[in-house]
């Protein structure tokens, strides 16, 4: 499994955003600078993650982004699926139609919701705050 560009990058900054602490406000453009995120992709990922409930904004003088909550009750599997939707190894454990030769006769798929979950556990396993921390 491999994250996209847009779901590392998202973590890149909620990690930046997370070393201002709690209450700092910040801008698309602070961060961008901070991280090398290309502006315009930072405002769009600032804006999923203000969609998502990660980020909270305000408008106007003194506004701007700061973290929704604690660093420590965001996950990596809150970032991910804020950028990228719900976790999902294959696309056979989503519902609806799939192009998949074998679905009819696959032993495998009945099984993959218990590995799809062992990796969004992992996943939700580890904080944000953890991921700021200095050793």
């Amino acid at each position: 499994m491999r994250l996209t560009s847009l779901a590392d990058y998202a973590v890149v900054m909620m990690a930046a955003a997370a070393r201002h602490g709690g209450e700092a406000r910040l801008s698309a453009a602070l961060l961008a600078g901070e991280t090398g995120v290309p502006l315009p992709t930072a405002q769009k990922l600032m804006g999923r993650l203000a969609s998502a409930g990660l980020l909270s904004s305000a408008r106007g003088t003194g506004g701007g982004f700061r973290l929704a909550r604690g660093a420590d009750g965001i996950t990596l599997a809150d970032i991910i699926e804020a950028v990228e939707g719900p976790i999902a190894m294959t696309n056979c454990i989503e519902a609806g139609g799939h192009e998949c030769a074998i679905e009819g006769n696959c032993q495998v798929k009945p099984h993959l919701h218990a590995v799809n979950g062992a990796v969004r556990g992992a996943l939700a396993g580890v904080s944000l705050a953890s991921l700021v921390e200095v050793n």
